[in-house]
């Protein structure tokens, strides 16, 4: 069974490694939507996957991290596409949310997105 919670963040970046001209390599803005998947059975007291509480709670610093900044400008986030956010987010929840399955991150205004299911075996191997 997978739960989720999304939240929504507003950012400025500029993609570094677009060509000289293009408008994402000037400063631009989006309204962002996260979405974090958890992947469990429910307690057998409880009846939860993980509470939704909880997972509000382990959110708020990454979204706080990320809304209303310069999102070039946050530790790890040099290069701000949507996988490496998805990635930077990862990292920050991994150890605290059990059953971390899938990170989504969605531009909806550009019916854009990205789904990450966590690190590939070789990355947790290199990683280790």
């Amino acid at each position: 069974m997978r739960i989720y919670r999304d939240f929504l963040f507003e950012a400025a970046h500029y993609l570094p490694s677009a060509p000289p001209g293009h408008p994402n390599s000037r400063v631009h803005g989006h309204s962002f939507r996260a979405r974090v998947i958890i992947d469990g059975e429910p307690n057998a007291q409880t009846g939860l996957v993980f509470h939704f509480d909880e997972l509000t709670a382990a959110l708020e610093d990454s979204r706080d991290a990320l809304d209303h900044r310069m999102l070039n400008e946050v530790e790890g986030l040099a290069a701000p596409t949507l996988e490496r956010i998805a990635m930077w987010l990862w990292q920050r929840l991994a150890n605290n949310v059990p059953g971390l399955a899938q990170i989504e991150i969605h531009r909806d205004s550009c019916h854009e997105g990205c789904i990450y299911t966590g690190p590939s075996r070789s990355q947790r191997l290199a990683a280790e």
